[in-house]
């Protein structure tokens, strides 16, 4: 039986080593505003089996491989299915996972593994170090094309397996920070289909997924993990885009869960006595995002008078009644040792300002354009109309372009063919790098074309550093300068608001963007 710790709802939104102050959850169907009180209560005892159906807003559109997927909407479902030699716990903390332990050399260069014994894939074949050799060399394009998968992995110089049950990671220079990343998936080499068949180690196994409907996926019974294994039989992701059909699924029981409802369907949803809500941090970046390569945003005027122009308070306000935390770079409170309060302060709305910044670049009338937003996100639609009205003030006419989520992912992330976006960044890892890595000159991530040499030299000194106080200092450094730069609009990392129907409980807020279906049972009668 499962162990019994996950009967009380736990301290919300936490940090990588401490909990972040700010937001708890409700208890009696609704929200509390953010404070730093903190309160537990007793759940019903929780049932074995038994399924349930959680809303989506979009449909995975990019791969379901877990090396190759992007969108994090797309990562929040693999969370379940797959597993890397460490993962992430609900207060940030790396436990060990297809690995039993783990070590890692004083100078920060070779990362060694004890492989867990009898750990299974979900199509009844066992891990093997060859398997997890083959997921990292295919990470850092050791085994491909020479293109690594994942970024991070650029730095593995080679993996070698001395012994059946151990994996050594060599590294071309010292990284202290690597082990966030070995939350990366272990995949079967032996499976060439992952894109469309995800074959993991998780609590779940991918069952199937019809295109703009839904995916399902169910208890893997033989899970490692006996003492934690799902409560739940079987889990359905369903797609539902529109904003009114989320409060209809909801309120008729069609949807038994919804993650990130926004403030309007919050208040429909408020008195229904069949259906409680919880409040915590989302974790994301939300910005509006700039291509830094295109006219007039390669002006750092231009980019610093939209800063000047925009009120992150009233955008709170009027797209969710007051709820998120304002941030000033590319960094969300729940990483606190990084963040920097600090620089929420950098651009308070002058007006004034913003014309003479308009004027000096060559706008003294404003001019037009255009920001792309993906259709299946209210909230970022709401930011964007809060945005356009605020910008008239100076003169800039703004109109906002409704796309498709695969063509965002497409056209803007990937070809970077856009003016400006509203969106939220998360971060895969728990570490700094995963959020600021992606704004070197070089980065494939870089969709807003950012380039700095002073960035990047620092972000150099960060991967040859193996003391953290240096890392840190030099992470916020590279804050700073994002913000010294205005490199993008940033507004605030959203308050989460998730729908969980009354008969349920277990569920977890992470500092990561995942949802762990794990943890969610049905309470007995």
């Amino acid at each position: 039986m499962k162990k019994f710790r996950n009967l009380c709802i736990l301290l919300l939104a936490v940090s990588l080593t401490a909990v972040l102050g700010g937001c708890q959850d409700g208890k009696d169907g609704t929200t509390e505003s953010q404070d730093n009180s903190s309160s537990q209560e007793t759940e019903a005892e929780p049932t074995m089996g038994g399924s349930i159906v959680v809303g989506i807003p979009q449909d995975l559109e990019d791969s379901l491989d877990p090396h190759k997927s992007v969108a994090a909407g797309t990562k929040e479902v693999l969370f379940n299915i797959y597993e890397g030699l460490v993962k992430p716990d609900e207060e940030g903390n790396y436990i060990d996972a297809v690995a039993e332990s783990h070590s890692i050399s004083e100078d920060g260069k070779v990362y060694t593994f004890k492989l867990r014994p009898g750990v299974k894939f979900h199509d009844g074949t066992e891990v093997t170090v060859d398997d997890v050799k083959y997921s990292i060399e295919r990470c850092a394009g050791i085994n491909g094309d020479g293109t690594p998968l994942v970024a991070a992995f650029s730095n593995v110089e080679k993996v070698e397996t001395p012994d059946a049950s151990t994996v050594e990671i060599f590294l071309k220079e010292a990284d202290t920070e690597f082990l966030a990343y070995l939350i990366v998936a272990v995949v079967p080499q032996h499976c060439d289909d992952l894109d469309k068949t995800p074959v993991g180690t998780g609590p779940f196994k991918y069952v199937s997924r019809s295109p703009q409907e839904n995916i399902v996926i169910e208890k893997f019974d033989e899970y490692w993990d006996t003492e934690n294994q799902a409560y739940l039989d079987q889990v359905t992701f369903k797609v539902v885009g529109d904003s009114n059909a989320i409060v209809t699924g909801l309120k008729s029981g069609s949807i038994d869960m919804y993650p990130r409802i926004n403030s309007t369907q919050a208040a429909q949803l408020a008195d229904d006595q069949d259906l409680e809500i919880y409040e915590g941090g989302m974790n994301l970046i939300q910005a509006l995002y700039l291509n830094n390569g295109e006219k007039p945003f390669d002006d750092e005027k231009v980019r610093q008078a939209l800063c000047y122009a925009v009120n992150r308070q009233e955008v709170l306000d009027m797209m969710a009644d007051g709820k998120g935390t304002i941030i000033g770079s590319s960094m969300f409170p729940a990483f606190e040792k990084y963040y920097m309060p600090e620089l929420v302060d950098k651009y308070p709305q002058d007006i004034q300002k913003a014309k003479e910044l308009l004027a000096e670049a060559g706008y003294p009338d404003g001019f037009d354009m255009t920001i792309t937003v993906p259709n299946n996100y209210q909230q970022h639609i709401d930011t964007a109309q809060v945005l356009v009205e605020q910008l008239k003030q100076v003169g800039i006419n703004a109109e906002i372009q409704l796309i498709e989520w695969d063509s965002w992912l497409s056209d803007v992330y990937g070809e970077r063919n856009f003016q400006s976006t509203v969106v939220g960044i998360d971060a895969a890892y728990l570490s700094g790098r995963a959020l600021l890595e992606r704004f070197t000159s070089d980065s494939d991530k870089n969709f807003i074309n950012y380039s700095n040499p002073e960035y990047d030299s620092l972000y150099e000194q960060v991967k040859k550093s193996t003391d953290e106080s240096e890392q840190i200092d030099l992470y916020k450094q590279m804050e700073t300068l994002l913000a010294d730069d205005a490199a993008n609009v940033y507004i605030q990392d959203m308050a989460a608001e998730v729908v969980l129907r009354k008969g349920y409980g277990g569920y977890v807020f992470y500092p990561l963007y995942v949802q762990d279906m794990a943890k969610i049972y049905k309470t007995a009668e």
